[in-house]
């Protein structure tokens, strides 16, 4: 197994930072290795913490009186120079829960008012993005959203369109556009599934 020997901290950003880590591959030899990550010092990394604390949420959120329709929001994205299709999601606060993290990122970029399923806390687990490159976790939050989409609530520096997506106009989505996979494969069920939520009622022990 691999050993990390040391870690340094190569950049001073808010949201986002560089680490560079020097570490021993399991071979023996002198392996470099650099990870991206939400962490403002090298004692909040979870390399140093060895815990998976979330750092955001993704919210999954039908909406709706016949909860038929799916919370989506397309976003400018940097990295890629154009929109792609998301979860809402956002970081958790200090002193948040998840439940109370998601229930004000959703009104923050939609204007709606989010209330969230009790769920068995596995289906809440923080889970990592893409471990390859950052040890970034969020957790999912399932609910039902109601009210009025307002963008008023956005940040200067968030560029969002608000979907209310019926079935076919996910499926149109799937073909057509920029999916973040973490919504990509929740929509695949939710054309699949009569209930989307049903597995989270299951509570089935194996």
């Amino acid at each position: 197994m691999a050993k990390i020997n040391d870690v340094k901290m190569t950049t001073a950003n808010r949201f986002l930072n560089m680490f560079e880590v020097d570490a021993t591959d399991k071979n023996g030899r002198p392996a470099r290795y650099f990870v991206a990550s939400r962490a403002e010092r090298v004692e909040d990394l979870k390399i140093s913490t060895g815990q998976n604390k979330p750092d955001g949420v993704i919210i999954y959120s039908l909406y709706g009186e016949k909860r038929d329709r799916v919370v989506l929001i397309r976003q400018y994205r940097y990295p890629v120079d154009g929109y792609v299709y998301e979860f809402p999601a956002g970081l958790v606060d200090a002193g948040e829960n998840y439940e109370q993290a998601a229930v004000r990122e959703m009104h923050e970029e939609t204007g709606l008012v989010f209330t969230p399923l009790k769920t068995d806390p596995m289906y809440q687990e923080p889970r990592f993005t893409t471990v390859g490159l950052t040890d970034e976790s969020c957790a999912t939050v399932y609910g039902y959203s109601t009210g009025s989409v307002s963008g008023k609530y956005l940040e200067a520096s968030e560029e969002i369109e608000v979907v209310l997506a019926d079935r076919r106009e996910v499926r149109r989505i799937l073909k057509e556009e920029r999916v973040a996979i973490m919504c990509a494969y929740q929509l695949m069920h939710f054309l699949a599934d009569e209930e989307p939520f049903r597995f989270l009622q299951a509570g089935e022990e194996v």
